[in-house]
C-alpha cells in the first residue's frame, strides 16, 4: 500500500502513538507503524496530533478593525456595538474582505480550519454579507466557513433588519441568528426567538443566536429558545451563544432551566475571552466573571463548546486566532482544572465544537477528512499549559503551514545549554 502523505510516529489525544495514512483528502490508515511509502512524509515523532481546531462563534465582518474610527473607552457591549454602528457606514466591500482574508491565513497558520462566523444583516447594503460570501469561495479548499445571518442591532428593533436577514439567508448564508436581549423590551425579544426559528425550520436551517450576553439575571431568552427548539423539532439544530446573565440569575431558576436546555438538546457557546472582558463592567467589588455555568451546564448533559468571539476589533482588543488560549482562559474562568475537565476543555475547542457546527467530516478516524495538527505538546493538556506551537497544519490532505521546532538557548554555568517547557508529570503515563 501507498499513502500520498503519512504523519509518521505522533502522539494521538488518547496517548496512542500511531503513523496516519492519507490518500488524496481522506485518512486511509492509522496504525501503530505503516509500512508503507509515501509521496510526502510528516515526522511527529513524539509530538501531539489532533483534528484541527474549530471556531463556533466569531464576528468576521469586525476583525482587524481595532481602532477605527476610535478605540472603545469604556470595554463595554453597549459601546462596542455604537462604536460598531459608527463604524458601518464607513465599511467598503474590499475592506471588509481584505481583513477577512488576512484573518483566514492566520486562523490556518493556527490549524484553525472551521468558523462560524456571524454577519450583520442590519446595513441595507448587506456589504459584509457578500464580502463574507466571497471569503468563503476563496477559502473553501482549506477552511470550512459557515455564516450567520446576524441582526446585530435587533430582528425588530432596527427598521428593515427582518428584510434584511431574509434577504442574506437568499443570498446563501445558512444559519439563523439573533440577539433578543438586544430589542426594545423583554416581550419583543420573546418575539424574536420565536419568529427567527420559524423561519430556520420553514427553511431547514440550524440557528445560532446571541443569547442573553448582558449580566441582568432576568434576562431568560435562552428559556424561550429551549421552548422553541422543541416545539418546531429542531433539536440538534440550535446554538444558544454567551448565555452570560445566567452567572447572575438565581441557583433555583437555573436548576430549573439547565434540563430543559438538555431536553431540548439545544447546545451551548461562551466565549471565555470576551464573557470575562466584556461582563461586569458595571460592578465594583465583588466583580462578577462573565461566563456562563460551563462545569454546571456539562454536568446536565448539554454540549458546550469555547468560542473566539473577537480578534482586534471594537470590543476586543487582542487575540490571534489561538483556540488554545480561547480553551485556556476558560479553563481558568470555570475552575476546571482537574486532569478529565482541562482533557474537556481541550475537545471543547477540537471535537465539541465541531459536533456543535455539524462538521461530521472531521476528525482522527479513517474515512475523515485528513485535516489534522501537529503540535509541540506530549498530550492535550501540555498543548494548553504551553499554547503549543503549531509545527504542521494539514488542511484536506495537503501541508498548508509549517515551521520548525525552537528552542531557547542557555548560558547559565552548570546548566542546560537549551530548554523547552515541555514537562511529563507523575499524572501522565504516556
Amino acid at each position: 500500500m501507498s499513502f500520498d502523505l503519512i504523519v509518521r510516529g505522533g502522539i494521538l489525544p488518547d496517548g496512542d502513538i500511531a503513523d496516519i495514512g492519507i490518500k488524496g483528502d481522506k485518512i486511509a490508515a492509522i496504525a501503530p507503524k505503516l509500512e508503507a511509502e509515501a509521496r510526502e512524509v510528516v515526522d511527529a515523532t513524539g509530538n501531539l496530533v489532533t483534528q484541527p481546531f474549530v471556531d463556533p462563534h466569531f464576528h468576521m465582518d469586525a476583525t482587524l478593525s481595532y481602532g477605527l474610527p476610535r478605540i472603545n473607552a469604556s470595554g463595554t457591549l453597549l459601546e462596542g456595538i455604537a462604536l460598531w454602528g459608527e463604524l458601518k457606514p464607513l465599511l467598503t466591500h474590499e475592506a471588509v474582505k481584505e481583513r477577512a482574508l488576512a484573518y483566514c491565513d492566520w486562523a490556518v497558520s493556527m490549524g484553525l480550519l472551521a468558523i462560524r462566523t456571524h454577519v450583520d444583516t442590519c446595513d441595507d447594503r448587506l456589504l459584509a454579507v457578500e464580502a463574507l460570501l466571497d471569503v468563503k469561495k476563496t477559502f473553501a479548499p482549506y477552511l470550512d466557513l459557515q455564516l450567520v445571518a446576524f441582526p446585530q442591532d435587533g430582528f425588530y428593533r432596527s427598521p428593515n433588519a427582518r428584510e434584511n436577514t431574509i434577504r442574506a439567508l437568499d443570498m446563501g448564508v445558512e444559519i439563523v441568528g439573533g440577539i433578543p436581549h438586544f430589542e426594545r423590551t423583554m416581550a419583543d425579544g420573546r418575539r424574536s426567538v420565536t419568529e427567527l426559528c420559524e423561519i430556520a425550520a420553514e427553511r431547514g436551517l440550524m440557528v445560532d443566536m446571541h443569547c442573553d450576553e448582558t449580566d441582568d439575571p432576568n434576562s431568560r431568552h435562552i428559556e424561550q429558545l429551549a421552548y422553541e427548539t422543541q416545539r418546531l423539532g429542531l433539536q440538534g439544530r440550535v446554538n444558544g451563544s454567551h448565555l452570560t446573565s445566567m452567572h447572575s440569575m438565581d441557583n433555583y431558576y437555573v436548576s430549573k432551566l439547565l434540563p430543559l436546555i438538555a431536553e431540548a438538546g439545544v447546545s451551548a457557546c461562551p466565549n471565555p475571552l470576551i464573557n470575562i472582558v466584556i461582563q461586569g463592567r458595571h460592578d465594583t467589588y465583588p466583580k462578577r466573571r462573565g461566563m456562563t455555568r460551563v462545569p454546571e451546564m456539562l454536568k446536565a448533559g448539554i454540549k458546550v463548546g469555547f468560542g473566539q468571539d473577537c480578534v482586534l476589533d471594537p470590543w476586543y482588543p487582542l487575540g490571534t486566532a489561538d483556540m488554545l488560549d480561547v480553551a485556556f482562559m476558560g479553563l481558568h474562568v470555570a475552575q476546571m482544572t482537574s486532569p478529565a475537565d482541562m482533557r474537556q476543555c481541550f475537545d471543547m475547542v477540537t471535537r465539541t465544537n465541531s459536533e456543535i457546527m455539524g462538521l461530521d467530516h472531521l476528525g482522527l478516524e479513517v474515512g475523515k477528512s485528513a485535516s489534522l495538527v501537529v503540535l509541540d505538546a506530549g498530550n492535550p493538556v501540555e498543548a494548553l499549559r504551553l499554547r503549543a506551537e503549531r509545527l504542521c497544519v494539514i488542511s484536506r490532505g495537503k501541508v498548508v503551514a509549517n515551521r520548525e521546532k525552537r528552542e531557547t538557548r542557555l548560558s547559565l554555568a552548570g546548566r542546560p545549554a537549551s530548554v523547552n517547557r515541555r514537562h511529563k508529570t507523575p499524572l501522565q503515563s504516556r
